[in-house]
């Protein structure tokens, strides 16, 4: 196919991977009351998700720089189609793990290897595209994949899973095909046995900037563990609020928010944006702190939306400030260390955070969870300024 339909196709395959990712919100309360597994299993179960991610990324993430882009795409849709295809005939807990640590291994060679695809199926002087669309396609394909699944729960509980996890099937079997299709962008090279062996790879050129990123990006994925995997929980046992639409609805205004951040801030620095993303993650862990002691649901939606809008920028902004700076040959690579920092960030999170909520109550663990993210964001709004204030003297950053 042209490479300006590639560009498409690959971006909503993207979307579709994270739309996946995000759809077990709102069912994960169905199965806990069809199968009564202790709480902390929710947790637990995103908590392998991306751990299955960084494993994945560690051995392969660099596998399409030397191999092409085509094969392991398509590798990662079938691995994929797999995982779906346990989650729709999961019999309990335990085969939803199984599913999310294959989902994990899929998504987590998607992450580094889509997202060079995509940006170098951009057209030609407009790069920075590439980086925006992968980004969107992420932050879009969460909260639709968490509004979807939510939907379906409120018109058709019992046939729920059933239902979304069919979806799921006949589109990724569709990504696969155009996978297939999609032009090559990656020159082979040699070396491909040897990229298997664990490792991130920085380049030089971008480690003090990669640095004084981190803080940013793992601030994005701690407010995305929270709300994909801790506030259907926090809903329940804070709010009183058991009906899995409501948290398939304010994931979605969250991811909404975050979208519309990142696709509405191309012209602004990437420096400037994680500021201004860090902000709104500080600014919507506080709201969440507020609505805690008396049970005010409205600052829920209003942290949804302000967080949202945050973590959409700051993860624009981390992306945009990085992929641009490294030659073509090494962007799988940056990819691997960039997500493999974000995917410990959100499974260990959501691990510790059920842990702690078995021990001390979902009430604490909410508020250690909001002061966390805040402390972690305030970190990287004051690192993103220090690369802003240096800008002028260091045309790389």
């Amino acid at each position: 196919m042209p490479r300006a339909v590639g560009f498409v196709a690959m971006s909503g395959a993207l979307l579709a991977f994270f739309a996946a990712a995000g759809a077990p919100t709102p069912l994960l309360p169905i199965y806990e009351a069809e199968w009564k597994f202790a709480p902390s299993m929710l947790t637990f179960a995103f908590g392998v998700y991306a751990l299955a991610m960084i494993v994945s990324l560690l051995v392969v993430g660099s596998l399409s720089d030397y191999i092409g882009r085509r094969p392991v795409l398509s590798g990662a849709l079938a691995l994929e189609l797999a995982s779906v295809v346990v989650f729709l005939f999961a019999p309990s807990i335990e085969w939803i793990v199984i599913g999310r640590v294959l989902q994990g291994l899929a998504t987590g060679v998607a992450s580094s290897t889509f997202g060079a695809a995509i940006v170098e199926l951009a057209p030609e002087g407009r790069k920075r595209l590439g980086a925006i669309m992968s980004s969107l396609a992420t932050t879009t394909g969460l909260g639709v994949g968490a509004l979807f699944s939510g939907l379906v729960a409120l018109a058709i509980p019992k046939q729920a899973g059933t239902t979304v996890w069919i979806v799921f099937i006949v589109l990724t079997a569709a990504g696969t095909v155009l996978a297939f299709l999609t032009p090559e962008t990656s020159t082979r090279r040699a070396g491909a046995l040897r990229s298997l062996i664990p490792r991130m790879s920085i380049p030089g050129i971008v480690r003090r900037l990669f640095a004084a990123t981190s803080p940013t990006i793992i601030a994005v994925f701690l407010e995305t563990a929270f709300f994909l995997g801790l506030v259907p929980t926090v809903l329940a046992a804070v709010f009183g609020v058991t009906t899995p639409i409501i948290g398939g609805l304010i994931n979605f205004v969250m991811f909404t928010a975050a979208t519309a951040a990142a696709a509405f801030t191309g012209s602004v620095h990437p420096h400037r944006l994680k500021i201004w993303g860090n902000l709104g993650i500080a600014i919507g862990a506080v709201l969440f702190l507020g609505a805690i002691p008396n049970g005010a649901l409205w600052l829920v939606w209003a942290s949804a939306i302000v967080s949202g809008a945050g973590t959409g920028a700051a993860f624009s902004g981390s992306s945009r400030g990085l992929v641009p700076e490294v030659e073509p040959h090494q962007r799988a690579g940056l990819f691997a260390a960039f997500f493999t920092i974000a995917y410990l960030a959100f499974g260990g999170s959501a691990i510790i955070a059920g842990l702690i909520a078995a021990a001390t109550g979902v009430t604490a663990m909410a508020v250690g969870f909001s002061i966390t993210m805040a402390g972690v964001a305030l970190t990287g709004l004051v690192l993103s300024i220090g690369l802003l204030a240096r800008r002028p003297r260091d045309h790389r950053n």
